[in-house]
């Protein structure tokens, strides 16, 4: 039996709200297989023919379908921020400042209230005081000096992953089995998601190089418990783009390699013709339940 989440979504929900704001999540609100959710800061982005190919076909078999919510604003947004234009190459960076990376969301908030920013750094341990409570952090700058950075407050947040190898490695005699880890759960009950793709080629041209190269349109059709599958939990289907023609040489989806290359040779250009703007991508992404034997673990920095 998988241990239960100690919040509760009702509880989270500020702040997932609160985050949406910050990025300018682009989407739209009214989702059925979701709790009531307030609109998205901006309107949702476009499916495009390949999303509007696969939406059609969820129609017919009587599957759920939403708009994708994504991390790029639509339209204006904030400081500098201009809507995306949909020229495709998200992966390479945004010039027009559309895409909701750190660097045009909470670093410049970051740095307007005073905060200072110090790249290619590595964090070692969170130091402690007399007392048992957090005083800063042991770190390597730039050139590989140790130092230590000592604040009234300390947060961390390094994900699911680089969070629980932190706390970890910050063992003292006061918390020799790490900091924060008197239950010895820090670590424990790392949750990952199984993940795969199908392909489908199509005889009209699909556009699929055209627009943000991420996720146009899920499904949360198959996401609930069914008994018939045999496993508890279910997965999510998450339509995305073919991308650029690169991205169809080498078989990748959404940054992701496929294993589906088109070989080089004669054979290669009518290959490449059947497959780039003719293919539509629909991932699943699978459930995956916190148990105790999947942990990180604490690695030396």
């Amino acid at each position: 039996m998988a241990d239960d989440w100690p919040l509760t979504y009702d509880e989270l929900a500020p702040y997932y709200d609160l985050n949406d704001l910050v990025f300018g999540v682009a989407g739209i609100a009214g989702d059925p297989a979701y709790p009531e959710r307030p609109e998205r800061p901006t309107p949702p982005l476009p499916i495009g023919r390949d999303g509007e190919r696969i939406a059609a076909g969820f129609e017919r078999l009587g599957w759920h379908w939403w708009p994708s919510d994504g991390g790029i604003v639509s339209r204006p947004y904030g400081e500098g921020r201009l809507g995306c234009n949909h020229c495709g190459p998200c992966g390479v960076g945004c010039p027009r400042g559309a895409k909701s990376s750190a660097d045009m969301t909470y670093w410049p908030l970051a740095l307007a209230a005073g905060a200072e920013l110090r790249t290619h750094c590595r964090v070692r341990e969170i130091t402690i005081d007399a007392a048992g409570r957090a005083r800063g952090a042991l770190y390597y700058d730039a050139d590989g000096k140790l130092t230590e950075q000592r604040a009234p407050v300390v947060v961390i947040a390094c994900n699911g992953v680089g969070t629980p190898r932190l706390l970890l490695n910050s063992r003292s005699a006061r918390f020799p089995d790490g900091l924060a880890n008197r239950s010895g759960l820090v670590g424990k009950n790392l949750m990952f998601h199984s993940y795969g793709t199908a392909w489908g080629v199509f005889d009209e041209p699909l556009d699929g190089y055209r627009g943000p190269q991420a996720n146009t349109l899920l499904s949360q059709e198959f996401y609930e418990t069914d008994e018939a599958r045999g496993f508890v939990r279910g997965f999510q289907l998450q339509v995305t783009r073919q991308g650029a023609p690169l991205s169809a040489v080498l078989g990748h989806t959404h940054l992701l390699p496929t294993g589906q290359r088109i070989p080089w040779g004669s054979g290669h250009h009518a290959r490449f013709g059947e497959r780039f703007n003719h293919t539509a991508v629909v991932s699943l992404n699978g459930e995956d339940l916190p148990e105790g034997s999947t942990r990180s673990r604490s690695i030396p920095v």
